[in-house]
C-alpha cells in the first residue's frame, strides 16, 4: 500500500517532495498524466474523466490514499469524483481508499482559519480589505473555487485571479528561465494593473508554478507574501493520516515515478528543482 500523488505533469513533484519530508517512511507512487498535459485549457468533462482514470491507475498500483497534486483537478474534478464515483469504487475495491485535494489546506493557510469556519455575514462596506492574488490556470480561474470558498470564511479578503495560460506547459517542457521570467513578469504586471496595486499576499495556484517560485517572488514586491501550497498540504496530510489509521500508506520508503507519456528523464529545469536527474517509467494505465 502507498500514497498516490497525481498531477497532469511535473508540477505535483513540488507537493510530492513536501509529503516525503513530512512522511519519510511512507511509500509513494507518483503518476504524471503527461500524455494529456496540460489540463488547464481542457473542458471540465475532460478533466473529470482524466482525473478519474489517473486515480484508478494509482489504486490499481496499490495506493490507498491519493493526493490530487493539481489545482485544476482539485478545483474541477475532486468534488464530482467524491460524490459520484468514489463510493462505488470503494465497494468494488473492498478496502479503504480515498482521494484528497490541495485546495482545502491552501485556503486554510490563506485565511488562517479552519475549513469548518463560516464567517458572519457583514454589510457591503468592508474596511481594511486584504488583497489576495491568485496565479492559476484558466480552468482553475473559471471554477472560482478560491473566490467562493474564501468569501465563505473571510469577507475582508478579496481574491483577484490571474489566469496564466501556457505557463504550466512552458515549465513542463523545460523552457529557459529568461522566457519564464518574461511570462511571469507580464502576468504579475497585469494583476497589479487590474488591482491598482500589488496584492498583500499571493497563491501560486498551480503546482507547476512552485518550481519557479523564485521568479514570482522576484516579480512581486517584497511586501507581498507568497503562500506556498506544498508545506500547507504536507502538514494537512500528516494530520490526516494520523487521524485515519485505516489507510495503509506503507512503511518501506518506496518511491515510484510513473508517466502516461513517454518514459524518460525529465528536463534540466526539473533536475535543478529536484536536485538530481529524475526518470519516469511507463504507467500501466487503467482502462477508460
Amino acid at each position: 500500500m502507498a500514497i498516490g500523488v497525481f498531477d497532469s505533469g511535473v508540477g505535483g513533484l513540488t507537493i510530492h517532495r513536501a509529503l516525503v519530508e513530512r512522511l519519510p517512511s511512507a511509500d509513494f507512487i507518483y503518476l504524471a498524466d503527461q500524455k494529456h498535459a496540460p489540463y488547464g485549457e481542457r473542458t471540465g468533462e475532460d478533466i473529470v474523466n482524466l482525473t478519474r482514470q489517473g486515480c484508478e491507475t494509482l489504486f490499481d498500483q496499490g495506493a490507498s490514499l491519493i493526493i490530487l497534486a493539481c489545482n485544476t483537478a482539485s478545483a474541477v474534478a475532486l468534488r464530482r469524483l467524491q460524490s459520484t464515483w468514489l463510493s462505488d469504487y470503494r465497494k468494488t475495491a473492498g478496502r479503504p481508499v480515498n482521494v484528497l485535494g490541495i485546495i482545502v489546506p491552501t485556503i486554510e493557510a490563506a485565511t488562517g482559519l479552519p475549513w469548518e469556519h463560516e464567517a458572519e455575514r457583514r454589510g457591503p462596506k468592508i474596511e481594511n480589505l486584504d488583497i489576495l492574488g491568485l496565479f492559476c490556470t484558466r480552468a482553475t480561474a473559471n471554477s472560482r473555487v478560491y473566490e467562493i470558498e474564501i468569501d465563505k470564511r473571510r469577507q475582508d479578503l478579496a481574491v483577484f485571479a490571474e489566469p496564466c495560460p501556457g505557463l504550466a506547459d512552458m515549465i513542463e517542457q523545460g523552457a529557459d528561465r529568461e522566457a519564464l521570467k518574461a511570462k511571469i513578469d507580464s502576468h504579475v504586471a497585469a494583476l497589479k494593473a487590474r488591482i491598482g496595486r500589488a496584492p498583500d499576499r499571493a497563491i501560486l495556484g498551480c503546482t507547476h508554478y512552485e518550481i519557479v517560485a523564485d521568479l514570482f517572488k522576484a516579480a512581486l514586491p517584497a511586501t507581498t507574501t507568497l503562500i506556498h501550497q506544498p508545506s500547507s498540504v504536507a502538514e494537512a496530510m500528516g494530520r490526516y493520516v494520523e487521524r485515519h489509521p485505516e489507510f495503509d500508506i506503507g512503511s518501506s520508503g518506496k518511491r515510484v515515478f510513473l508517466t502516461t507519456g513517454e518514459p524518460k528523464t525529465q528536463s534540466a529545469l526539473i533536475e535543478t528543482f529536484w536536485g538530481a536527474p529524475l526518470t519516469f517509467s511507463a504507467a500501466q494505465v487503467a482502462a477508460a
